[in-house]
């Protein structure tokens, strides 16, 4: 079985599932509903692994950064552009990320919705950055890969940066509304 197809399925399951809780006005941590992803995935691919399943889960954990994520944070925060994460996952989760992408240096914070018990695109989640930096949404410049994400940000008021990395057409009218990316690097110009 392939990790890729794994993964990318349980990651699927992981935001299909966000959304219905959200909807439904459920909640469980991000990590809680990343493993349930991930074994899922095992189980539509009769994976019964548990060596596999804690290996996945460890490097899900110790995710590397894109390679050009800290050159462009390091050229924002030059500018005196304040630079946050905003994300579904669990503070515990994103404290690991961070560390292992070796980006807290170059963040003023990482905003993660545990605190909400709701996940994005819940326009509470967006607004989590206009509290936490006093401001407008129209003064947010916001950064996705993931379609749903931008576009919830763009509904909310965000500038939208949308890194479309692998070129595919654009969902939810982001040709339209978003300025896209082919990856981070460009975006401190783009911001001018």
């Amino acid at each position: 079985m392939c990790r890729g197809r794994l993964r990318a399925l349980a990651g699927q399951a992981e935001i299909e599932w966000s959304w219905i809780l959200s909807a439904t006005g459920a909640y469980e941590p991000f990590w809680t509903l990343t493993g349930k992803a991930l074994d899922h995935a095992l189980a539509v691919h009769g994976v019964a692994d548990p060596a596999l399943r804690a290996d996945l889960l460890a490097a899900y954990r110790e995710l590397d950064a894109y390679p050009e994520a800290a050159p462009m944070l390091s050229r924002l925060r030059a500018r005196g552009i304040p630079t946050a994460i905003l994300s579904n996952g669990s503070p515990e989760m994103l404290a690991a990320s961070v560390a292992a992408g070796g980006l807290g240096p170059l963040l003023d914070d990482v905003l993660s919705v545990h605190p909400l018990r709701c996940f994005k695109p819940d326009a509470r989640v967006y607004a989590l950055a206009t509290a936490r930096f006093a401001c407008q949404p129209h003064e947010v410049a916001f950064v996705s890969s993931n379609p749903w994400d931008a576009y919830g940000a763009q509904r909310f008021g965000f500038r939208v940066f949308w890194v479309n990395r692998s070129g595919g057409p654009a969902e939810y009218w982001l040709d339209q509304t978003a300025t896209i990316l082919p990856d981070l690097a460009a975006l401190p110009e783009r911001l001018a």
